[in-house]
């Protein structure tokens, strides 16, 4: 007969090895990149859950943020550093220096999963 605990040490042993640990040891970093961009005051806020743009950020799934167009470093440079709108009519992205060199690449790597799935953009 199993006991409570033994469940329980099974279940989250079983969720490690599976990778479903979720939090900043996640090594899937797509999964990690979602997590990153729905959070709040991140991407999601103004680049809309969906990727498809509010009233205050432009959509990341248009053709014009495409890797040949913005490649991986204009990302990371507007995460870091910000920058001010030259394709769009939306205010400046400011800098978000709360997020490390890793969830940086998350994200990055979030959005281009989902820019590959989008039609017309690759």
């Amino acid at each position: 007969m199993r006991t409570a605990g033994s469940v329980v040490a099974a279940a989250v042993f079983i969720a490690l090895l599976s990778g479903c640990g979720g939090g900043s040891g996640d090594r899937d970093p797509v999964a990690r990149g979602r997590a990153l961009f729905q959070g709040s005051g991140t991407c999601a806020t103004c680049h809309g859950a969906d990727l498809g743009g509010t009233a205050m950020g432009p959509p990341l799934l248009d053709p014009i943020y495409a890797p040949d167009h913005h490649p991986d470093a204009a990302f990371r440079a507007a995460i870091r550093s910000g920058v001010q709108p030259h394709h769009w009519q939306f205010g400046p992205m400011p800098p978000l220096p709360h997020l490390d060199d890793d969830d940086i690449e998350s994200i990055i790597a979030y959005v281009r999963s989902e820019q590959r799935a989008e039609p017309g953009i690759r």
